[in-house]
């Protein structure tokens, strides 16, 4: 269905669109990713750069383009870090709607006409479109990305589409700038994984959404793993994981029914895990601490055991593990993971296909960990 209530920009035949491109250290990116945004064939734009600080020639890059292109504005400012960059950015922004691109990922052809579009068409707070994965000039779509945009749908709320609240990236979204304001939006400061509670929020918050069914942001994976986002085995990456789970999970409490909780512990809050138990061999104590605290904080019998979320059995036996408290046997699984990347081995019992790894014979085993 279409929004609630409908809200018109000031001008609907060209409306105005402010992208915020926090920039850091990003001179071999900043120009392809500008390049995709001023092409775009929604030309009434307003892009404004933060340069946050940076040690190379990305404030130079930036003031580039803006000397070519009256579109670009620039902010030079003392490194502040990712949040803050982009809440300056919006300070500084003036148009109907709003948007966000990292300054090393580049804008699909056609984005901002299509997610600016559904807006004026539906009057809905926010749009949505796919992400594309680009590794080494191959374009791909992860499985949960694919099911969220398989098909349009427009003017849905959250209750309506709780898998959605999986999609917490800033990049890939239109904001109706009335909106972000009403809601008190902004970005959280000196923390990494600022989107996440951000966008949950946000979400949240909207009475109506457009999911699109077509790509339009290319997330670049740097082969030379220097994205924060790449960065796993630190007690602080972790630390700032949870924090901002934590976050997230009381606005999820707050502001949504047990349905969406279900999907919200049951899909979405674990997504992302299985990269910090992978890390646990080799870890601190203190690391090993902080991942089983946290673990068991969010997955247990009052919320959704870990064994019992929607993630690969692979995953779920890791996390069943770290909830134990059993580090030395977790390595004993990754290890037994990593000999068999094609997939866990399995057998015929009686009517039923299990599966076999180092546990499966021990008894009060969850029958969660022996079926694929």
């Amino acid at each position: 269905m279409f929004s609630r209530r409908r809200r018109q920009s000031p001008d609907a035949t060209s409306p105005l669109l402010s992208v915020v491109v926090p920039a850091y250290d990003v001179e071999d990116y900043l120009a392809d990713c500008l390049r995709s945004i001023l092409r775009q064939s929604h030309a009434a734009l307003e892009v404004v750069v933060v340069d946050d600080g940076s040690t190379d020639a990305t404030g130079q890059i930036a003031d580039r383009f803006a000397a070519e292109d009256p579109r670009v504005r620039v902010v030079h400012q003392a490194n502040s870090g990712l949040g803050a960059a982009r809440n300056e950015g919006v300070r500084r922004s003036t148009g109907t709607y709003l948007a966000f691109a990292d300054s090393d990922d580049l804008l699909v052809e056609g984005a901002y006409a299509a997610m600016v579009g559904a807006l004026e068409r539906t009057g809905s707070d926010l749009s949505i479109g796919a992400v594309e994965r680009l590794r080494d000039g191959e374009r791909f779509m992860t499985p949960l990305m694919r099911e969220n945009h398989q098909r349009p749908r427009l003017g849905v709320g959250i209750e309506e589409a709780p898998l959605v609240l999986a999609d917490v990236f800033a990049w890939n979204k239109v904001f109706r700038r009335s909106f972000w304001d009403a809601a008190d939006l902004s970005f959280p400061e000196d923390v990494r994984y600022e989107d996440q509670p951000a966008m949950t929020r946000a979400l949240i918050a909207a009475d109506a959404i457009d999911v699109l069914s077509e790509p339009v942001y290319l997330w670049r994976v740097r082969s030379d793993g220097s994205s924060i986002s790449q960065q796993r085995d630190d007690v602080r990456d972790l630390s700032d994981r949870l924090l901002t789970k934590r976050w997230s999970t009381e606005t999820v409490r707050a502001g949504t029914g047990g349905p969406t909780q279900e999907v919200w512990f049951g899909r979405v809050l674990p997504i992302d895990m299985w990269e910090y138990f992978r890390a646990v061999p080799g870890c601190s104590d203190e690391y090993w601490e902080l991942l089983r605290a946290g673990t068991t904080e969010f997955w247990n019998p009052a919320t959704v055991p870990f064994e019992q979320t929607t993630l690969p059995l692979r995953q779920r036996l890791m996390g069943w593990l770290v909830c134990q408290g059993r580090r030395s046997d977790l390595a004993v699984m990754i290890d037994f993971i990593d000999r068999h990347p094609g997939g866990l081995p399995r057998r015929r019992a009686g009517d039923r296909e299990v599966v076999e790894h180092p546990f499966a014979e021990e008894p009060g085993l969850p029958a969660e960990l022996l079926t694929p």
